[in-house]
């Protein structure tokens, strides 16, 4: 059968099955590279205490819930639209509630729905990777309190080595549905000009982009792009 694309079904429900069943620790690290193995940590991120911050496609809530552990923020509220990763991060780290709040969810309609309402919000190739930029960004720049950060981890380019769109434009990945059949998801792998303009469309100043080499060579390995953007005051 030929690969299909879908918005149905949840193409995250096979994503960190093998990981869960063996690693149910908050993690001791934060690392924002595609390695999870180097570069800066949540310090990225400026001091949490007492501060409300969201993670935009968390995924098993992993980051989430070490930041709810190791840096007394508020609340951390981990958003995932897959019913899959939402299941498997209230297994993992519901036990942390209420500091940590796992919230299933569209990522865009869940910022929409809470203007004013963060002081932090982050992604770790997470939502940012996977919802349309020129939707997800101005939601973002709304939900976060004047003032506010938004801090993110993308690919710098394919994990082929092609590099990355220098247009808004989505590729199609692979991915499976949960019975196993090949499927394809938008991603969006953009250049640094092209997060830029899209930053400052959205109303974002101060926006800056370092790049994280990969730590390894061979298939599957990428550079980082860490963007940062503050919203006005």
């Amino acid at each position: 059968m030929g690969r299909v694309t879908t918005s149905s079904a949840d193409l995250w429900h096979h994503y960190g099955r093998a990981r869960s069943a063996n690693d149910r620790a908050v993690p001791d690290g934060f690392h924002w590279a595609w390695g999870q193995d180097a570069g800066p940590g949540a310090e990225i991120l400026g001091d949490l205490a007492g501060r409300c911050v969201g993670d935009l496609g968390a995924g098993a809530a992993r980051h989430a819930a070490h930041l709810a552990v190791h840096h007394q923020p508020t609340r951390v509220t981990a958003v995932d639209a897959s019913p899959a990763q939402y299941a498997m991060a209230t297994d993992l780290y519901g036990y942390l509630a209420p500091r940590l709040h796992i919230v299933h969810c569209d990522v865009v309609s869940h910022l929409n729905a809470m203007p004013g309402t963060y002081d932090v919000l982050y992604s770790i190739f997470g939502a940012i990777d996977f919802a349309d930029p020129r939707e997800l960004l101005p939601a973002a720049a709304a939900a976060l309190r004047p003032g506010g950060r938004l801090v993110f981890a993308t690919l710098a380019h394919y994990l082929s080595g092609a590099p990355a769109q220098p247009d808004v434009a989505a590729a199609e990945v692979p991915a499976k549905t949960p019975d196993g059949e090949e499927a394809t998801m938008r991603r969006w792998v953009l250049q640094e000009h092209v997060w830029t303009k899209l930053l400052d469309e959205a109303g974002f100043t101060e926006i800056s982009i370092n790049v994280l080499p990969a730590t390894t060579e061979g298939a599957r390995t990428a550079d980082t792009l860490l963007v940062s953007a503050r919203r006005p005051s």
